[in-house]
């Protein structure tokens, strides 16, 4: 037997004797492969210590299934994947049993909790809100029985801590319960009272009845504006039917004898609503004026403003004509996309030597004497005229999410000369605002001043390059090629949505500096970055937009793929697909394709505050709901020939919820509905809860970091609940520069960003991962592998508004 035995085989044997541990057969393949690494050169014998070690390996796993099993019958959620490992790795000894393997997580939870705070009421709150992240709410029996974990750990005698958690966790909910009955029930009485309204209006067959007017003099009022019309709707034949308020109507009699004997001659503006006028619920489309949208901005109107529409490719130095232009104004104002371009602008202006403020929706860097600012779309500034503004990106317009901000802006920044942005598929839809707005327009277009062109045929992954940027439509996937080319010894970038902009623009340098060679990004790299990409490659030429899977468009393709061939740094830009990702030729074509013509050239509008509350005091309601529901049903029609409603639906959702909250204004409840929040991450739920202790008088604190694992040892899920906790911060911090009574803890907040943001980027830099996935592309025909197996992972991906 000695003879057939390799040396393996013979020190596992030996060591089983000298231990009495024994591998179980499925063990013991890999236990004769570890036994192997573990042998010397010509020994045959492991020491005891050695095979101990082995079986530990071996069985962590299965440990850390069985602790699985253990948390979930104690009814502990807030015991992680990532505490199961810890603990399995801990143990040292091969046969233990569940008492070791409980008193090993028992240690691990110790330590996490104590990582939190020194505090145990914060940890209760920190771990509460953790496992809210993924969905998980405490029961009951779960309050108590975490308060009593924690109250052992910190060493807690004193059992009114526990009573007190467990008290103020059912106060809780029950107010989270009051607040979502009382506005079940407001909702419906709102819906009710809306419907009533609607029942009572009446055809223009019995207007004259109701005035006491002939059918002509009736005609006539309604063509001079002066007849209030509640509501239009079409009819199947194609007929626009009008309905008007008979309360409202009745109310105009005594001025009918005006009317008559034209006393009144200058029937109301439609462009100019009397917005304080009590004429009732039935002037509401007048009074909102979304149907003459452009009137609202009454700063913006009374200028003589000239706009300058610069339009052109990626990389055609639209930005800085007009960027000069600006610096050499008395005042003046840039308005960008994102946080991070609103920076870029500032730093523009101070290297021509303009000191700029910067205005976002989470920070103010003010500037003393400054008459210029830097600001994202949603904070222009209507009423404080400037000389110069520029308005970039305004592609946007027609951004189902945030077009309504660019049409705001263009419509109503109150500059003497406006520049205006964009690539060319946007002409047509500044061209109608222009129009509406009764401004001159000049037209500037612009070439790109480097060459673009399609690559020779399809790359594959091996193929990569220095400054090669690969373009994938969802988080998970720049992950999974992120984990894929770093298994291949490839240092690599990543920019995603859900970074923050400052690592977005930390993980930019390290790709320009060359510290990385390989860019991964979304298409967030399409609008801003200043990167040096010679060639990008897209992994997929579909994506998921929100609504539903379809082909990438070609102003995406150029507008993306027009990031190559950074003028300055590279002799052109090449745009190429990742072998079996797609046909090149696909690329090519739409690179050359001439911008779309727009069919739908009616600019995206919505409701401001003041317009929320004009409407609210017809309407005699200071319900937000309620105001917002009959905006919707009652004031822009779905075929008004001008504008087109925006999608108010996340507003509205946070509107139904706030109903049930008291003591709040209907400004600060416009101001929660505002608020950039996730719904998919219980962003709803965590504002209405904001909002409840702001209306109580209670200082709100900000979000927490949580545990912050070692960067070399974070995995997805840590990566995206930091990710998670930034934005919450982001939101909490948004509502700090407009409550800061209630959300005063500014510094901590952003003690608290900073960390996170330095943690993210930290686990971005760490080149050498486990690797998480393996996917290969090698050729073309082939599809993406995972262990040797088709994937049957549709690309699908997900955008998300504003960042």
């Amino acid at each position: 037997m000695d003879i057939i035995c390799s040396p393996a085989q013979r020190a596992l044997a030996s060591a089983t004797q000298s231990t009495g541990l024994e591998p179980s057969a499925k063990e013991m393949p890999r236990a004769l492969r570890l036994v192997a690494r573990a042998l010397t050169p010509g020994d045959d014998k492991i020491t005891d210590a050695a095979w101990r070690d082995i079986l530990c390996t071996i069985r962590r796993k299965n440990w850390a299934s069985r602790m699985m099993h253990l948390a979930r019958q104690a009814h502990e959620p807030w015991i992680s994947k990532e505490d199961m490992i810890e603990a399995a790795g801990r143990i040292d000894h091969p046969e233990a049993g569940d008492e070791l393997l409980r008193h090993h997580l028992d240690i691990v939870i110790a330590d996490r909790f104590r990582e939190i705070s020194h505090v145990p009421g914060d940890v209760f709150a920190a771990v509460k809100a953790d496992l809210s992240d993924s969905g998980q709410f405490l029961s009951g029996q779960q309050v108590d029985h975490l308060a009593r974990r924690i109250a052992e750990i910190f060493g807690v005698q004193d059992f009114a801590f526990e009573s007190e958690l467990i008290a103020q966790e059912q106060a809780q909910a029950a107010r989270e319960e009051e607040i979502r009955r009382k506005a079940a029930q407001r909702q419906q009485r709102e819906i009710e009272k809306l419907r009533r309204w609607e029942a009572s209006l009446v055809g223009f067959d019995q207007v004259p009845a109701l005035l006491h007017c002939s059918r002509q003099e009736a005609l006539r009022w309604v063509a001079e504006n002066r007849l209030p019309i509640a509501r239009r709707t079409t009819q199947s034949d194609g007929i626009e039917r009008f309905e008007f308020d008979p309360d409202m109507l009745r109310k105009l009699r005594h001025q009918l004898g005006r009317w008559r004997s034209r006393q009144d001659d200058a029937p109301r503006r439609p462009d100019a609503p009397a917005v304080g006028a009590k004429i009732g619920n039935a002037v509401i489309a007048r009074v909102a004026a979304l149907d003459r949208y452009a009137g609202h901005f009454k700063t913006a109107r009374a200028l003589k403003r000239r706009l300058v529409l610069i339009t052109g490719p990626t990389n055609s130095g639209k930005s800085h004509a007009a960027l000069d232009a600006l610096a050499e104004a008395e005042s003046g104002l840039a308005l960008a996309p994102l946080r991070l371009l609103a920076h870029e602008f500032k730093e523009a202006l101070g290297k021509r030597g303009v000191a700029a403020s910067l205005m976002t929706g989470e920070e103010r860097i003010l500037v003393p004497d400054s008459r210029h600012i830097a600001a994202t779309v949603e904070m222009c500034p209507f009423y404080t005229p400037v000389d110069v503004a520029i308005i970039d990106e305004a592609q946007m317009l027609t951004d189902p999410d945030r077009g309504a901000a660019w049409t705001a802006a263009i419509m109503g920044v109150p500059a003497r000369t406006v520049y205006i942005l964009g690539a060319p598929d946007c002409i047509p839809l500044i061209r109608r605002i222009a129009t509406l707005c009764n401004d001159p327009l000049d037209e500037v277009s612009l070439e790109r001043k480097s060459p673009l062109r399609a690559a020779n045929g399809p790359t594959r992954l091996d193929q990569l390059g220095r400054s090669d940027a690969v373009i994938a439509f969802s988080r998970r996937d720049v992950l999974d090629l992120r984990a894929e080319l770093m298994a291949r010894g490839r240092r690599v970038a990543v920019v995603y949505g859900a970074l923050s902009p400052e690592v977005r623009r930390a993980e930019a340098a390290r790709f320009n500096r060359g510290e990385a060679d390989i860019l991964v990004a979304t298409d967030a790299i399409g609008m801003g970055l200043n990167l040096s990409i010679r060639r990008v490659i897209f992994s997929a030429l579909k994506k998921y937009d929100g609504r539903q899977s379809r082909d990438l468009l070609p102003q995406e393709v150029k507008q993306i793929g027009g990031r190559a061939g950074r003028y300055g740094h590279h002799e052109d830009g090449i745009v190429g697909v990742l072998a079996g990702a797609g046909n090149i030729h696909m690329i090519d074509r739409m690179l050359k394709a001439p911008p779309e013509p727009m069919v739908e050239l009616r600019p995206l509008v919505q409701p401001d505050m003041d317009i929320v509350r004009a409407v609210a005091d017809e309407v005699g309601s200071e319900s937000l709901y309620g105001v917002l529901t009959r905006i919707k049903r009652a004031v822009l029609r779905a075929d008004d020939p001008n504008y087109r409603l925006a999608d108010m639906e996340q507003p509205m959702e946070i509107a139904a919820a706030l109903e049930g909250v008291e003591g709040l204004e209907l400004s600060q409840r416009w101001t929660y509905a505002m608020c950039p929040i996730d719904e998919r991450d219980n962003g709803i739920t965590r504002l209405v809860s904001w909002a409840a202790e702001h209306a109580a008088g209670r200082a709100v604190p900000p979000p927490g970091t949580g545990r912050l694992t070692p960067p070399a040892k974070a995995g997805r899920e840590e990566l995206e609940r930091a990710e998670k906790r930034h934005k919450r911060l982001v939101a909490w911090r948004w509502l700090s520069i407009r409550f800061l009574e209630f959300y005063r803890e500014t510094d901590r907040a952003a003690e608290h960003t900073e960390a996170l943001n330095d943690w993210i980027e930290s686990v971005l830099r760490q080149q050498s991962h486990r690797r998480e996935s393996v996917r290969q592309y090698d050729g073309p025909g082939t599809r993406h592998r995972r262990a040797g197996k088709p994937s049957s992972r549709p690309s699908l991906h997900r955008t998300r508004r504003r960042d």
